[in-house]
């Protein structure tokens, strides 16, 4: 298996960075819910999730254009044969895909530029991330608006990641089996790879 893409399926960088990105985008998804729907803000464990969440978001972030650049100098793997409609169904939902993963971590840095706290965001205790100076720059009363704004596009956005991962869930198991294609085999380690073209 090599690092690159190749004709059938996906090399172990795509692969490693696709599997490393969904499982910190579900236990973000499900820290912040945590944080914004169960625990109270007096919770001993609400400021250590929300600092977790902070951190792994920017991860997202930066493992997301990492991915986008690796993915736009190395080829996908054609799709098996399908449908046009569903040809289309599949690459718009990757594009989507690649929006959220950066919107979503965007957005919320954004948030937290826009807080009235002024506070910084230290990235896993190793040092403090900068805030947008636009935003931080501003009087605490003229950013409240643009912090409500981003905190509503973020969660928005958030529940749209979620839709789109359950969506794609379903679709990997469809061509899994029903299909019984090679989809899901292509970017998981260690499968061959039926050759049908």
């Amino acid at each position: 298996m090599t690092a690159q893409n190749t004709r059938l399926r996906y090399g172990t960088v795509a692969m490693t960075l696709h599997w490393l990105i969904a499982l910190l985008v579900v236990g973000n998804v499900i820290g912040g819910f945590t944080f914004a729907n169960i625990l109270s803000r007096d919770n001993s464990s609400f400021l250590t999730i929300v600092f977790l969440h902070k951190s792994i978001g920017l991860t997202v972030l930066a493992l997301s254009i990492l991915r986008l650049v690796w993915r736009l100098m190395n080829p996908v793997p054609a799709l098996p044969p399908m449908s046009e409609r569903l040809r289309l169904l599949a690459r718009g939902t990757h594009y989507l895909f690649y929006f959220l993963i950066i919107a979503v971590p965007l957005v919320g840095w954004l948030m937290v530029s826009a807080s009235s706290t002024g506070a910084p965001t230290s990235f896993f205790g190793l040092f403090d991330v900068p805030s947008f100076s636009f935003l931080s720059s501003m009087p605490r009363a003229d950013r409240r608006p643009y912090h409500e704004l981003f905190e509503t596009s973020h969660a928005v956005l958030a529940y749209g990641a979620v839709a789109l991962v359950v969506l794609h869930g379903a679709a990997a198991l469809y061509h899994q089996y029903s299909r019984h294609d090679d989809v899901l085999k292509r970017m998981w380690f260690g499968t061959k790879v039926q050759d049908t073209a």
